[in-house]
């Protein structure tokens, strides 16, 4: 329960955080100090360095800061959005929605099926009640995108339903 309410405090401080951070002046030791070590470092256009910073299971975030080659801040991004999920499209590969979604909440393997599930956490609006699970399913053999579905957060249902 004390790691429950660790992980919230933490994720209560995000926007705090952001308010800290400016675009073009501060520094990847500036983003480093308030968001900690990345969750993972990808590699972008022109030498720009991408820092994930994930807030799943819990959260409905997940941040990618982009460090340009000067080693400034050009970019802060919360990638799980109706429009960042409307652009994962069957065909894409499973390290092509990893570098644009983050860390999933969830992964499912169904062997007999041949299909992985990655499940994001998100919410589409303001509210409680806008929380919402996203899941991709891959084909396990070629790592490649089959469908993807958003439906309700079911963590929210009432019990029996």
């Amino acid at each position: 329960m004390g790691l429950l309410a660790s992980l919230l405090s933490l994720l209560g401080c995000d926007p705090q955080r952001i308010a800290e951070l400016e675009e073009g002046i501060s520094t990847e030791a500036d983003v480093r100090a308030r968001f900690g070590e990345p969750e993972n470092i990808w590699d972008g256009a022109g030498g720009v360095r991408i820092f994930e910073y994930n807030r799943q299971p819990a959260g409905h975030e997940n941040y990618m800061i982009s460090i340009g080659p000067d080693g400034r801040m050009t970019a802060l991004r919360q990638v799980l959005n109706t429009e960042n999920l409307a652009r994962i499209q069957p065909g894409q590969t499973m390290e092509e929605v990893r570098r644009s979604l983050g860390k999933p909440m969830k992964v499912t393997p169904y062997a007999l099926r041949h299909e992985t599930e990655y499940d994001w956490r998100w919410r589409d609006g303001p509210n409680v009640a806008d929380s919402k699970v996203f899941t991709v399913v891959f084909d396990s053999t070629t790592l490649r995108v089959k469908r993807t579905a958003s439906v309700a957060d079911p963590d929210l249902r009432p019990a029996g339903q």
